[in-house]
């Protein structure tokens, strides 16, 4: 009876401490939080003078080797006129390194800034990171995806699929926060959000 009730704390600690560490982003009317980057052209840039010029959509993703992703940023490019015509920057944030950024601006072609997310600050700060479990990792290396060569110092970390609009006066007016990273918002929904 001793082991069962000892064996069902370290279940409950582990299942708390699981649920501690699971991210859950930024949250609707909340203020956005600040950062800067640099973008796939050596530009700097800062969100709280992005927000001056107009909203501004936030784009968290993994890597160039996901299909998914790259499929979700060449939409965004495809329509950038259309976000642009509502005085809107896209920006895509990801753990993956300079030179694997470049890769994803080739594929995809984006003109918008695409910011390599060092040591993880912008991912942390948006509540979005997460490590990836060793039994993925082990299955991505069976197909050549070896996240520690991607990512580099950021390792086995990736962004959940998230997307924030974030407004003039720095608060985020439209989320997108999804568990599976099949998903995506569309970018009809995305325009219709901005004004």
């Amino acid at each position: 009876m001793k082991q069962f009730a000892l064996l069902l704390s370290i279940f409950f600690i582990s299942a708390v401490a699981f649920a501690q560490a699971t991210p859950e982003g930024m949250f609707l009317n909340s203020k956005a939080k600040d950062f800067k980057g640099t973008d796939q052209n050596g530009n700097s840039l800062r969100l709280k003078d992005l927000v001056k010029k107009g909203p501004v959509v936030l784009v968290f993703y993994r890597g160039n080797w996901s299909v998914h992703c790259t499929r979700h940023l060449k939409q965004l490019q495809d329509s950038l006129d259309a976000f642009t015509a509502k005085k809107t920057t896209v920006i895509a944030v990801s753990p993956e390194l300079p030179e694997n950024i470049a890769k994803t601006v080739e594929k995809t072609g984006a003109a918008f800034p695409v910011i390599y997310d060092e040591e993880l600050k912008i991912s942390k700060a948006y509540d979005v990171d997460y490590e990836v479990p060793q039994n993925t990792v082990t299955q991505y290396k069976r197909t050549n995806i070896n996240l520690d060569e991607i990512n580099g110092k950021n390792g086995f970390h990736l962004p959940i699929t998230a997307t924030y609009i974030i407004d003039k006066e720095n608060t985020v007016i439209y989320r997108f926060f999804q568990n599976d990273y099949k998903k995506r918002p569309e970018i009809d929904e995305l325009l219709k959000k901005l004004k």
